[in-house]
């Protein structure tokens, strides 16, 4: 397999990071009542399959990169997987899978962020391209994210128990 830059490992990361990203939204999706919340985390996946398809599609044009590109992104993929369903217990509910995504997408943000400084050197323009794309999305992904956490925070007694 071939050697990958660390600009490259980075991008699989994110590559990784989108993939697990579109299972939390389905899984978070089933686990929150919030109609508003539901079509929040459905365009969340939906981006986040964009931002696999365009990752993988610069995988493809950095010679025979791709599939060490895309085994990073698996290996990535699956750790994140472990850490959710390690926090995601049989008894999660909706603010559960919120708090969880919250730091979920503050580490896509940061990743994308450092493939970004990264590239300022590198200064490959189909990823300057992505980022440009991808970053806003990202930050928009964790803003969102964590308002519907409070939203969700805002419906529970806080004098309540478990």
């Amino acid at each position: 397999m071939a050697e990958l830059t660390n600009l490259e490992s980075k991008l699989g990361e994110v590559l990784g990071l989108a993939q697990a990203a579109q299972k939390a939204t389905k899984k978070i999706a089933s686990l929150v009542e919030d109609e508003g919340v539901k079509l929040t985390l459905e365009q969340m996946h939906e981006e986040a399959a964009e931002t696999e398809r365009r990752a993988t599609e610069i995988a493809s044009n950095l010679d025979g990169k791709k599939t060490a590109i895309e085994e990073k992104g698996r290996e990535t993929r699956l750790e994140a997987e472990e850490m959710m369903s390690t926090y995601l217990d049989d008894d999660a509910d909706g603010l559960d899978g919120l708090e969880f995504l919250t730091m979920a997408e503050a580490g896509e943000l940061g990743h994308v962020a450092i493939v970004q400084k990264m590239n300022e050197r590198a200064r490959n323009a189909r990823i300057q391209q992505f980022v440009e794309w991808v970053l806003p999305i990202q930050e928009r992904h964790f803003e969102r994210t964590k308002e519907a956490a409070l939203v969700l925070a805002a419906q529970e007694d806080p004098n309540s128990t478990d």
